[in-house]
């Protein structure tokens, strides 16, 4: 997983005196949008990382707007019944949708049909953020490092597991774009829930797994895991200890998975601007980027068309996972 598209926000102060501007216009002008709620989808349960961003900047934008700005969670199914009812709405702009890694890269390439089409049935906002993964272990695993586990696999394919969130999961994408990289084959254990894979992990019952820090951090405070390389370029500022993949001995393999905000396709081009603009302005605000940063993620906003090349990057990149058999199709 490769780092996110271009990134252009304004500084932070004048982030929050044009917020305080847009504000005071929307009212003087009665600005058509928003003219009742707005819904922001959300494919994941509530209190996950991902929706407590959302709900920082939709707190922010309901400011913004004057009306409010409503979280509906619809978690399961790798987003793919939430973005099918999203795409059922009216494209004027009310309903908009927490779009990820899973729903505009992976799933197209994982099924022969869906309910939705990307390419087609969605127009590109902004990037708002993604998280860095690490390689974990159990504390008492066999496998000490990165090394240790590349020879492990080497000796005996297919021995060494994997935890992931299912088929297609950022968990298991991230696993085996590595495991490719480093020409390696190995066992993939999928599980339903997060609290069931962690405990899994840290009683040995799997090798290894791939999530944020965030995730794992109190598990690893408690002496029951251990995390084993952090896949990026530059080591964790809140952990320097922790080597990168490439300096434990791996390939240089990046995992960022990403989140982001898309709009119905047919939305009219003024409300578009407007809904850039703005999320825009809310990103660039000090307490969303604490927000984020306490939630173990990176604000990363970007031009629709940073959000494109996202997309065409990450399915150009996972395409030979599927077409390899490391990830089944359905």
């Amino acid at each position: 997983m490769s780092r996110c598209g271009t990134h252009w926000w304004p500084s932070r102060r004048a982030a929050a005196a044009a917020l305080a501007a847009l504000a005071g216009g929307a009212r003087a002008a009665g600005a058509a949008f928003p003219s009742r709620a707005v819904r922001i989808v959300v494919p994941y349960a509530v209190g996950i990382g991902p929706d407590v961003v959302a709900r920082g900047i939709a707190r922010q934008l309901g400011r913004l707007w004057g009306q409010p700005v409503i979280v509906d969670n619809r978690p399961g199914a790798s987003g793919i019944v939430a973005f099918g009812d999203v795409r059922r709405t009216a494209a004027d702009g009310h309903t908009l949708y927490l779009a990820d890694t899973a729903t505009l890269a992976v799933n197209p390439l994982l099924h022969a049909r869906l309910p939705y089409d990307p390419a087609h049935d969605l127009v590109p906002l902004t990037l708002l953020f993604h998280a860095t993964f690490l390689l974990w272990t159990g504390s008492r695993n066999r496998l000490r490092g990165i090394a240790d586990l590349q020879a492990a696999a080497r000796r005996e394919p297919g021995r060494v597991s994997y935890a992931s969130l299912g088929n297609g999961h950022a968990s298991q994408v991230a696993i085996e774009t590595y495991a490719r990289a480093a020409d390696l084959r190995l066992l993939h254990v999928p599980f339903k829930d997060a609290g069931t894979l962690f405990t899994a992990l840290a009683a040995g019952d799997v090798d290894l797994t791939a999530f944020s820090m965030n995730s794992l951090a109190g598990l690893m405070a408690a002496g029951r895991v251990r995390p084993l390389a952090v896949a990026a370029g530059r080591r964790l500022e809140s952990h320097p200890g922790i080597p990168t993949l490439a300096e434990a001995g791996g390939p240089p393999v990046h995992m960022h998975p990403w989140a982001a905000l898309v709009a119905r396709a047919g939305t009219p081009a003024a409300v578009l601007a407007q809904l850039q603009r703005d999320i825009g302005s809310v990103m660039a605000l000090p307490e969303v980027h604490r927000l984020a940063v306490q939630t173990g993620f990176e604000i990363t906003p970007s031009s629709p068309q940073g959000l494109r090349d996202r997309i065409a990057a990450d399915t150009a990149a996972y395409r030979p996972l599927v077409e390899e058999g490391r990830i089944a199709r359905f």
